[in-house]
């Protein structure tokens, strides 16, 4: 639609092809994208469930005729209802603490459960945690074209349940979001993908996030209140509504927060993953990425690395499917290749195990490099199945688009890796320091793409908290 967007600005008639169940998002998308009477084609059905005959049949009824329309008419011009949003500060509603979560419920601005109404007074408080402006454009999201500000930041934090001493966490939240680099408009694609959050540095005590056992659970307040927070920004701010611009087939709900646990890392000698991604130990960090499934491996058995690693790989290698195509490149899109980015989380004593044996953090990713692998065979199979792009991965990398490994030879049994480079794997220690279980989190690639930012904090932090610690 972009494209299309493009070619009607030029004075170039152009229409855009669309499978039925995304005409609304279509229609919504194109709004955003200020041109409202876009042309689109429908598809009928879904073009994949169809056989050749029905496919042809669909097009010729349907899709044909739509497009010559598109190609040789004016459009009529759309007129969209553009309401006035409510200013900083402005009063928009008064009640019970029912009322206003009917209100907003009926207006789309919470989940389905009960948000804390967002007062002055409240909202204030948090905008005592950051020296910035409170109408500071962060950026432009997308779909809506909406600006993310550190006002609707420490509104939506209220509503969140989050403490105002979050603040400094919810504005580098958003500094992701306003990134390129992370994708934010690809939320709503139909894998129904979901965020996590890592964080790292001190920041982890001061506010008192949970990293041992019970990690990724709900039931501490910064670990979910934050979670929380992402998701209703993408509602609120950016845009996304089920049914409407978000998507995806099965969704998930928020994660909690998962914070590492840096006095394991310290203890065996590991760097926190924010050092992984290009900062300094010590420095206070976020890291998001949106994953599209994620599993525990369950009583990992032995006392040396060499008895612990292959069950680790085997469930890495288990646990990613289709998502291959963001290691291969063969979504066929700009950009795709090599942004697989898996996650694995061990608990702290599986960490110490593997540390014992010789291996810092960056030879546990080599190894994983070299031993998490499939053949070749099976990643052109997934291609066969799902008819994205049927493709063989000697031709993607003769075509420049895979990387050289994935064509060492023409053998189909051949292994190849599950990404691109060692480096591609992220290992966080986080979890009950008792138990020998660990995590995978299979990554969603460009669809939100592993982004990090520094949370920067006010020039009186410390004195801040402790004086709420007084109170």
């Amino acid at each position: 639609m972009r494209a299309s967007v493009q070619a009607e600005k030029s004075g170039i008639p152009s229409a855009s092809l669309i499978s039925e169940g995304f005409i609304s998002q279509g229609n919504l998308t194109a709004g955003g994208l200020w041109t409202p009477s876009l042309p689109l084609a429908m598809i009928p059905g879904h073009p994949d469930l169809h056989d050749r005959s029905e496919l042809l049949r669909a097009v010729k009824e349907v899709t044909f005729n739509q497009v010559i329309k598109a190609l040789t008419l004016q459009p009529e011009e759309t007129k969209t209802d553009v309401q006035s949003e409510p200013k900083d500060k402005d009063i928009i509603f008064e009640g019970t603490f029912e009322e206003v979560n009917k209100f907003f419920y009926e207006n789309k601005w919470q989940e389905g459960i009960p948000i804390v109404p967002p007062t002055m007074q409240k909202v204030e408080e948090f905008l005592k945690y950051t020296d910035r402006s409170l109408d500071e454009v962060i950026g432009v999201l997308l779909p809506d074209n909406r600006e993310a500000t550190i006002w609707n930041v420490a509104v939506n934090g209220v509503m969140a349940g989050c403490r105002p001493e979050y603040m400094p966490v919810l504005i580098a939240l958003v500094e992701v979001m306003a990134d390129p680099q992370y994708g934010l408009e690809h939320s709503a694609n139909t894998p129904g993908a979901e965020e996590l959050i890592t964080i790292n540095g001190p920041i982890i005590k001061d506010l008192d996030f949970n990293y041992s056992q019970g990690a990724l659970r709900v039931g501490f307040q910064a670990n979910t209140s934050v979670g929380r927070f992402w998701r209703l920004y993408l509602r609120n701010v950016a845009g996304f509504l089920p049914h409407e611009t978000d998507k995806a087939t099965y969704g998930n709900t928020w994660r909690v927060v998962l914070a590492e646990n840096e006095d394991e890392l310290a203890k065996i000698g590991w760097e926190p993953m924010s050092v992984d991604q290009g900062f300094k130990e010590g420095d206070n960090v976020l890291t998001v990425a949106r994953y599209t499934s994620g599993s525990v491996i369950v009583s990992v058995y032995g006392s040396t690395a060499e008895q612990v690693l292959p069950y680790l790989e085997d469930s890495i290698v288990r646990h990613i499917g289709w998502e291959l195509f963001f290691t291969t490149g063969s979504l066929g899109m700009p950009g795709a290749a090599c942004t697989q980015r898996p996650h694995l989380i061990l608990s702290p004593c599986i960490a110490e195990v593997i540390a014992r044996s010789g291996y810092s953090k960056k030879d546990l990713k080599l190894h994983l490099y070299e031993h998490a692998r499939v053949p070749a065979w099976k990643i052109e199979q997934i291609g066969r199945w799902s008819n994205l792009f049927p493709f063989i991965l000697c031709e993607l990398v003769e075509a420049g688009v895979a990387p050289r490994q994935f064509c060492e030879s023409t053998d189909p049994n051949r292994l190849v890796p599950v990404v691109c480079s060692p480096d591609d794997f992220l290992i966080t220690v986080s979890g009950d320091p008792n138990r020998n279980n660990a995590y995978v989190f299979v990554h969603n690639g460009k669809f939100g793409y592993t982004t990090s930012k520094k949370i920067e904090l006010p020039a009186d932090w410390k004195q801040m908290l402790k004086e709420d610690s007084e109170k």
